[in-house]
C-alpha cells in the first residue's frame, strides 16, 4: 500500500500519508514511474517528513524539487526530518532570486485568447462591475463606530458589517491605509450601498472615507454621524432606518448570466499542514490556471508566505519589472520586521504548522505558491489596491494574517476567495464569501461545520485532480449564483485591518 510521496525527483524527503511506526516500509511512487522504498527507523507522524536517503549535516533538505532547510545533524535514511534536525538558512537562499534580468524568457504566452466557457449568474453593476452578493454595507469608519453599525446591521436582513479597530490615533501614513482599506471593501461589486457610520471627531472622518469610495465606484452612499444625531440609541434607530430603505432599493437588483471572466478571483490558505502543499494548494492551483484559461484575474496573497519561494515566482513573471517587484516586496517586508529587531522566521511557521508537520518558512512558503498554479504572472499590486479585471494571475502584497491577507484582496475587488486549511480555520468576511478546502481527511471530519470541500482525494484517489478541479469549479459557480458558504451560514466576518506602525 501506498504509504509515503515525493513531489520532485530531487526530494530527499519523503513525506508519511499515515502515521506510521518504527519498521514500516515506506512505499512511495516516483514522478517518472516505478515506486521507492525506505523503512522507518522511529515513529512518523502523519505528513511529517521522513529522510528519503542519508542526509550529511550541513547538507540541503529538498522538497518541492527546492531546497527547505539544511540539516542541522546527520540524518540516516527512515529518520524523522523535522525541527530537532532541519532548520532555515540565509546561506541558501537561491542566488537567482537576485538575478531577473531574463525573468519572461520562461514564461508561456497563451496560444490564444482567453474565451469563457462557463457562467453565473451575478448582479451588473453601474459601473459594469460584477457582483455575486448585494449586501448593504453598514461601514463603520473608526472603532468607535463599530458597536453602533454591529446593531444597525443586525436589525436589517441584507446588511452586513464588521469592527475596524483602526480610524482615530493614528499617523498620516497609517490612517491613508485604513481609509483606502475601507474605500476597497466598499467599493466591492458585492457591495450595492454604503451607510457609514462615524463618530465624529475621529481621524477617518465620514467625509473623508465617502471621498475616497467615490474615487473608486458610483453606488449608493448615505452618512450618519453618532454625535451630530444625539448618541448611540437614537444613532441606531436613524440608522436602521436608512438601512431597510437601502436593503429596498437593492431588493430590485436581479441576477444576470455573465461570464466567469468577470470573477476577479481570491486565493488564501491558513491553518497550513503539510496536506496543503501536497493537496490543497495544488487543486487551488488548477482552478487559477483555469479562471485564467478562461480570462479571469486571480490573486495571490500573503508576502511573508512567499518567502524563501519569491525566486521560484520572479522567474515565471511576464516582464522582468514585474520579476523585481515580486523579489522586492518579499525584501521590503523583510526589512519592516527587522525594523523592530526581529526576523520573518519569527512565529512563522506557527506551532500549529509545525505540529502538522512543516519544518521551515521555507517549506510552508513552497506548499503555499501552488495556489498560483503554473500562470505568468502579470502584476504585483499594494494592498487594498483596486484590482483590473481580466488580466490572469497577479500579486498582492499582503500580511500573512488569515482576515488581514482575505480583507487585502476583497478591499482590491475580489468578489469570493477559495481558502486552503490543513489543521481546520472558521476564517469568513462579511463582504465576500470564504470558500473553505481541506486535504486533510481528519481536519474534513473535526472541522466540518467550517469545510466547505473535501480536497483529501488529491492524496489518496481515487479521483484525478482534474476531476476535482471540476467539481471545485462547479462548487465555485453555485457560491457565486449564491449558495452560502460555511462561514457565510455561520455568520463568521473575521476583519483585521493592517497597521503600518502603532497608534498614537
Amino acid at each position: 500500500m501506498r504509504n509515503g510521496v515525493i513531489i520532485d525527483e530531487k526530494d530527499n524527503v519523503v513525506v508519511a500519508i499515515h502515521e506510521l511506526e518504527a519498521g514500516t516500509d515506506v512505499a512511495y511512487p516516483l514522478p517518472g514511474g516505478g515506486e521507492g522504498h525506505v523503512i522507518t527507523t522511529e515513529h512518523i507522524p502523519l505528513f511529517h517528513k521522513i529522510a528519503r536517503t542519508d542526509i550529511k549535516r550541513g547538507e540541503k533538505v529538498v522538497k518541492y524539487g527546492e531546497y527547505i532547510g539544511v540539516a542541522t545533524a546527520d540524518i540516516a535514511a527512515g529518520e524523522h526530518v523535522h525541527t530537532h534536525n532541519c532548520a532555515s538558512s540565509d546561506d541558501l537562499k537561491d542566488t537567482d532570486a537576485n538575478d531577473v534580468a531574463s525573468a519572461a524568457s520562461d514564461v508561456v504566452a497563451p496560444a490564444a485568447a482567453p474565451k469563457s466557457t462557463r457562467t453565473f449568474r451575478g448582479y451588473r453593476r453601474a459601473d459594469g462591475q460584477v457582483g455575486i452578493r448585494n449586501h448593504v454595507l453598514v461601514l463603520p469608519t473608526s472603532i468607535c463606530a463599530s458597536d453602533t453599525t454591529e446593531r444597525i446591521a443586525r436589525a436589517v436582513s441584507g446588511c452586513v458589517t464588521f469592527h475596524n479597530q483602526n480610524g482615530c490615533s493614528q499617523v498620516n501614513v497609517d490612517q491613508q491605509l485604513t481609509v483606502d482599506t475601507l474605500a476597497g471593501l466598499a467599493a466591492n461589486p458585492n457591495v450595492y450601498a454604503v451607510l457609514a457610520v462615524s463618530l465624529g471627531c475621529e481621524g477617518c472622518q465620514n467625509d473623508l472615507v465617502i471621498d475616497a469610495i467615490r474615487k473608486r465606484c458610483d453606488k449608493p452612499i448615505r452618512s450618519l454621524i453618532i454625535q451630530r444625531v444625539g448618541g448611540s440609541i437614537k444613532a441606531v434607530e436613524e440608522g436602521t432606518r436608512i438601512a431597510r430603505e437601502l436593503v429596498r432599493e437593492a431588493s430590485l437588483c436581479e441576477r444576470e448570466d455573465v461570464p466567469v471572466s468577470e470573477l476577479i478571483f481570491g486565493t488564501n490558505c491558513g491553518g497550513s499542514d503539510t496536506s496543503s502543499g501536497l493537496g490543497s494548494n495544488p487543486l487551488i492551483g488548477e482552478v487559477s490556471d483555469w479562471m485564467v484559461s478562461q480570462g479571469a484575474t486571480t490573486v495571490l496573497c500573503e508576502t511573508p508566505e512567499l518567502f524563501g519561494g519569491e525566486h521560484i515566482l520572479a522567474r515565471r513573471a511576464a516582464t522582468p519589472e514585474v520579476g523585481e517587484q515580486v523579489l522586492k516586496i518579499v525584501r521590503d517586508y523583510e526589512k519592516y520586521v527587522q525594523m523592530f529587531g526581529a526576523e520573518m522566521r519569527e512565529g512563522n511557521p506557527s506551532p500549529g504548522n509545525m505540529a502538522g508537520g512543516l519544518t521551515t518558512l521555507e517549506e510552508k512558503s513552497l506548499g503555499c505558491i501552488h495556489k498560483a498554479g503554473h500562470s505568468p504572472i502579470n502584476a504585483v499590486y499594494p494592498y487594498a489596491a483596486p484590482l483590473k479585471s481580466h488580466e490572469g494571475l497577479v500579486i498582492m502584497d499582503t500580511p500573512g494574517n488569515d482576515p488581514s491577507s482575505v480583507g487585502g484582496v476583497i478591499a482590491g475587488g475580489c468578489q469570493l476567495v477559495v481558502f486552503s486549511t490543513g489543521l481546520g480555520t472558521p476564517t469568513g468576511n462579511a463582504i465576500a464569501p470564504v470558500l473553505r478546502i481541506t486535504a486533510n481527511g481528519r481536519t474534513a471530519k473535526t472541522m466540518a461545520d467550517n469545510i466547505d470541500f473535501d480536497a483529501q482525494a488529491t492524496i489518496y484517489g481515487p479521483q484525478s485532480m482534474e476531476e476535482l478541479r471540476d467539481r471545485l469549479i462547479d462548487q465555485i459557480i453555485a457560491v457565486c449564483n449564491g449558495e452560502p458558504t460555511c462561514a457565510e451560514a455561520l455568520g463568521y466576518t473575521e476583519t483585521a485591518l493592517p497597521h503600518l506602525c502603532n497608534y498614537m
